[in-house]
């Protein structure tokens, strides 16, 4: 399309990588991105803070796997959403954050304009795998080409793209094709023979899988099967093979159990994870119980066999562990070549069915009076929703323990802010969510301090008519820093807020609510839920006997 601005050609060219919905908050600066906006073909979410954009774009992409889109204002639209690009970006996330920008010719100068940030680039540098200024129209197709190229074909992080207020006025021609996307890495054939060799005489092999190989499932499953490999994931990874499954031990890598299966495994094969420090993590009730062996505090895996790792970010190959093999490629791409190199060689390894079966029960005996207070209720939560239910868990002690317990059989369900660990996720990323999967269940599980982080955003799932149950585990805490304090007999300062009414704060935002006190009422909650037009807040109490109810 030739003769229209900028501003008007952006929508159509976010439509021509396939973009239906966007995230944001019309402001002043941003006016330009809406022109076209409905002609496109784009639906605008409207939220209630920048934050809840970015957290929406999140859940949507996580939930789709296409990239989300937040449109904000610059400035103070930009440091809003920051957390939740951060958080992204910590989880590789691909997330498109499409911001305005004041004047080119006033960018930088430090004038007091309204907005101003003297180097809105560099302040999303950090979170950002690209964080790009237009200083041109004509810029604006290239830097998108190159936002969804990354998307596309290499390690999924958040890309922020700033255009200028005067940019936007000016005209684009978009006549020309679009770029095409590159394709995404394969796996050197000679490279996956080696790990094959290495595979098929394995005693004891390990799988390992994190979120980078969400995409790989249905290869990985087979692997598994074909090697006689116990599989163990991240939580990022939770489901790409059914945690019913017998050779899976789930995302049990704060489990000691676990880690000492693995430290004596003779090998390891490691897809698209970071094995990063969260994915270690040990929490506050656990590290008090003195029940756990020290060297689990300490964020490192100890792997005392061989160690192979494959990956598409070629830095994630070599930090922290030292593979004896480290492949570059995409996880689905890799899993198919070891496959067809392995041919009709019989592994040595024995079926695992009896091994994994032991340590998922010696991990369940891990479990701390709390979490197994937490897991009554997690188990109601489950009983509540179909099997392919898409399940957004906040920074909250009921959301770590269910980052262990809570039974996830497919891939890209179990949602989690892992890695950048911000408060206040759960609820706008499952908006995003299950706008990106209309019709396909979507709960929340969030803490009382978390909720309140971006409560505001109820009002969004509302305006949306979306049947979400907010599962609200209250402990009348910041529980998780309560109890760390504790252990570490430091005093326990401002860790015991005074709550709102949750009842009348629900009622004044037209939601749903309920009390559930025991489990038959959370699952009869969730249920109940999924009918309505909007979203319920099912208010679930730890001082409720959770802990008799587990037995």
């Amino acid at each position: 399309m030739a003769d229209r601005t900028c501003g008007e050609q952006i929508p159509h060219l976010l439509n021509s990588y396939g973009i239906d919905t966007v995230f944001g908050m019309p402001g002043v600066h941003s006016l330009e991105f809406y022109r076209t906006l409905e002609e496109a073909g784009i639906r605008h979410v409207g939220v209630r803070h920048e934050q809840g954009a970015g957290f929406m774009a999140d859940g949507y992409a996580r939930a789709s796997r296409r990239p989300g889109v937040a449109m904000i204002i610059s400035g103070p639209g930009v440091t809003n959403a920051s957390t939740a690009i951060g958080q992204a970006y910590s989880d590789s996330v691909p997330v498109l954050l499409l911001t305005a920008a004041i004047a080119s010719r006033d960018e930088g100068m430090g004038r007091g304009m309204l907005h101003e940030i003297t180097d809105q680039r560099g302040l999303s540098s950090p979170i950002t795998g690209l964080s790009a200024m237009a200083y041109r129209a004509s810029q604006v197709p290239q830097h998108l080409a190159r936002a969804f190229a990354r998307f596309s074909a290499a390690r999924p992080r958040p890309v922020h793209l700033s255009v200028p207020i005067d940019v936007l006025g000016e005209p684009l021609d978009t006549t020309g094709p679009v770029s095409s996307l590159p394709m995404t890495p394969g796996a050197d054939p000679r490279i996956a023979a080696q790990i094959a060799a290495l595979l098929i005489a394995a005693k004891r092999p390990v799988i390992l899988a994190g979120g980078g190989a969400v995409n790989a499932s249905d290869a990985l499953r087979r692997l598994v099967e074909r090697s006689g490999a116990v599989f163990v994931s991240t939580v990022a990874g939770k489901g790409i093979l059914p945690e019913s499954h017998a050779q899976s031990l789930g995302s049990t890598l704060q489990r000691l159990p676990s880690c000492k299966y693995i430290a004596d495994a003779d090998l390891v094969i490691a897809f698209g994870t970071e094995i990063s420090e969260p994915d270690l993590y040990v929490t506050a009730d656990v590290e008090a119980g003195g029940e756990i062996d020290p060297a689990l505090l300490e964020p490192k895996l100890t792997m005392n066999g061989r160690f192979v790792r494959i990956d598409i970010d070629p830095d994630v190959l070599i930090r922290d562990y030292d593979p004896e093999i480290a492949l570059l490629a995409d996880a689905r791409l890799a899993a198919e070549a070891i496959l067809d190199a392995m041919g009709d060689q019989q592994p040595d390894a024995e079926n695992p069915a009896e091994t994994v079966a032991a340590i998922k029960e010696a991990n369940r005996a891990t479990l701390s009076p709390l979490e197994k207070a937490h897991d009554t209720v997690l188990k109601a939560v489950r009983a509540g929703l179909p099997p392919d239910a898409l399940i957004y868990a906040d920074m909250t002690q009921i959301g770590y323990t269910g980052c262990v317990t809570f039974p996830v059989d497919n891939p890209a369900c179990w949602h989690f802010p892992m890695g950048f660990g911000t408060l206040g996720y759960a609820l706008p990323a499952a908006i995003g969510g299950q706008i990106a999967c209309p019709g396909r269940a979507t709960a929340v599980i969030v803490g009382d301090g978390g909720f309140q982080f971006t409560l505001p955003e109820l009002a969004t799932a509302v305006e949306q008519r979306l049947p979400l149950p907010i599962i609200l585990w209250d402990n009348d805490a910041l529980g998780e820093i309560a109890d760390f304090m504790k252990a570490r007999q430091i005093p326990q300062i401002d860790v015991y807020p005074e709550n709102p009414d949750f009842e009348s704060l629900a009622r004044a935002y037209r939601c749903q609510y309920t009390r559930a006190s025991t489990p038959q009422e959370v699952t009869e909650a969730v249920q109940g839920a999924l009918g309505q037009n909007g979203p319920t807040l099912i208010h679930v109490h730890q001082s409720a006997g959770w802990g008799d109810a587990a037995g």
